[in-house]
């Protein structure tokens, strides 16, 4: 919004910028409107990522095991007891323990298993993520077209929580993995068309000086929705089990209504566009990425983001099959979102302060930079120390990493933008970068392990794509 700030927009109170361009947003310096909106975007990102913490985390990785088991052991074997069989295998592995031909017919079926939902997870997880990347740059480029009573972004914001909630409550009667795959995707896809509309916001109604402030309230409301998220489904999934879709679904439909209550924009009914050519449209989404500094920024993302997903993908798994001892079905959901936990204090530590020091020193690129060798840093601990401590610490590293990363490069991001007046655009394709990594990160975690046979892969895979994501930062130019 920086040529709307230049031409000499109305001043109210001192505290609200009303542009002179019909159908923009109003810019927010400071104030209860300030106050409001900053509330409300934090709840929203908050929400939505609560979804992404607990069915990403928790419910569907139980699902989808709930499915594979019923399919692998049947008859005798429907009783079978995983901890002890994989307990078993580590125990032959190292050399203490030799198995009878029936033990080592079940082994052979919990090789399968493993192998088994470790795709099925992979592909459902990557799935609607590819989806989305179809999708919200077309909604990034939409909304900063669209005219309507509630502004350019609300309708799709509106949109995104309303309908994906409800898609996402349906997950509850999928009951085999086709229909998992094929109802996840949807929901995964409708509710990321609220995510880019509303990043878009950000470059709608915070003065630039604020913008670092306003990312690291959302990235706050990122990480701790999704860590507050997963807790929750670990503590109650014994008692309510899959019936917690419904919980998290009723949870972002409430939050994206009361952001388009409360954080009200402007009409965009006046808001000029140029005439409507498809193929603008599509070139639309190489223009960003024809700015060396912000196709440089959009690498390196994909590479962190791809770093993470690929360590985070199979966690609950990972606590039943890797570490040693290893752990109970029961006590894996219940210690996965634990790890997120253990990682909050710091994390938000981490995302306060970076996003604020930041904007003091008006330096992004040493942040990112650090965030990543600290990530890929992370990677290192369960890869030398398989054991449930090691996990934990690798989720601190991890949480700081995070925290310093995510609000810094989304200002780093508006900063490098090639045109303020199509933020959305724009942040749609940055969007995509993000999606990209987490679409891969699922797909390398599953065929690591079905190649290998374990998750120690999974983790030197992370440690390497996270190491060449701060290298990829270090050629930007005009950018401290």
């Amino acid at each position: 919004m920086a040529e709307q700030t230049a031409a000499q927009p109305k001043v109210r109170g001192n505290v609200i910028l009303d542009p002179t361009e019909p159908g923009a947003s109003p810019i927010y310096v400071k104030g209860p409107a300030s106050r409001r909106y900053l509330t409300w975007y934090t709840l929203l990102t908050l929400a939505v990522t609560a979804i992404w913490g607990a069915v990403a985390g928790i419910l569907l990785p139980n699902h989808v095991q709930l499915i594979e088991f019923a399919r692998w052991f049947t008859g005798p074997d429907a009783g079978v007891d995983l901890q002890q069989l994989t307990t078993l295998q580590q125990s032959i592995d190292a050399g203490t323990a030799t198995a009878t031909v029936d033990q080592l017919r079940q082994l052979k079926i919990l090789a399968d298993f493993n192998a088994s939902r470790a795709q099925s997870l992979s592909i459902i997880s990557s799935i609607g993520v590819v989806l989305t990347m179809l999708i919200q740059p077309l909604v990034g480029v939409a909304s900063d077209r669209t005219r309507t009573k509630l502004g350019r972004r609300a309708p799709w914001i509106l949109f995104g929580t309303v309908v994906g909630s409800l898609l996402l409550a349906s997950l509850r009667t999928a009951n085999s993995i086709v229909m998992i795959a094929v109802i996840y995707m949807l929901a995964q896809a409708v509710l990321n068309t609220a995510l880019g509309p509303l990043a878009a916001t950000v470059a709608d109604r915070m003065p630039e000086n604020r913008r670092g402030t306003a990312s690291a309230l959302g990235g706050f409301g990122n990480f701790f929705g999704g860590v507050a998220g997963a807790v929750l489904a670990g503590a109650l999934f014994a008692s309510a089990g899959l019936n917690l879709y419904f919980l998290y679904a009723s949870f972002a439909a409430f939050a994206g209504v009361m952001f388009v209550i409360f954080a009200r924009d402007h009409s965009s009914k006046d808001l000029s566009v140029a005439p409507f050519s498809w193929k603008e449209f599509l070139l639309g989404f190489t223009v960003a990425l024809r700015s060396t500094s912000f196709r440089l920024v959009w690498v390196a993302r994909i590479l962190l983001t791809f770093g993470y997903a690929v360590s985070t993908a199979l966690g609950l798994y990972m606590m039943q099959s890797y570490i040693h001892p290893a752990m109970s079905v029961a006590d894996a959901t219940k210690t996965a979102p634990l790890l997120s936990l253990a990682g909050i204090p710091f994390m938000v530590i981490a995302v306060l302060v970076a996003g604020n020091l930041s904007d003091k020193l008006k330096k992004r690129k040493v942040f990112v930079i650090a965030a990543s060798i600290l990530m890929a840093v992370a990677m290192v601990v369960p890869m030398v120390w398989p054991a449930l401590p090691a996990l934990f610490i690798q989720a601190i590293l991890s949480g700081i990493a995070l925290g310093t990363y995510l609000p810094v490069d989304q200002a780093l991001f508006i900063d490098v933008l090639p045109d303020s007046r199509a933020a959305g655009r724009d942040l749609g394709v940055a969007a995509l970068g993000s999606n990209l990594g987490q679409a891969l990160g699922p797909i390398l975690a599953g065929i690591v392990v079905s190649v290998t046979g374990g998750y120690f892969g999974v983790w030197a895979a992370a440690f390497v794509l996270a190491l060449v994501a701060g290298i990829a930062i270090f050629p930007l130019k005009g950018v401290k």
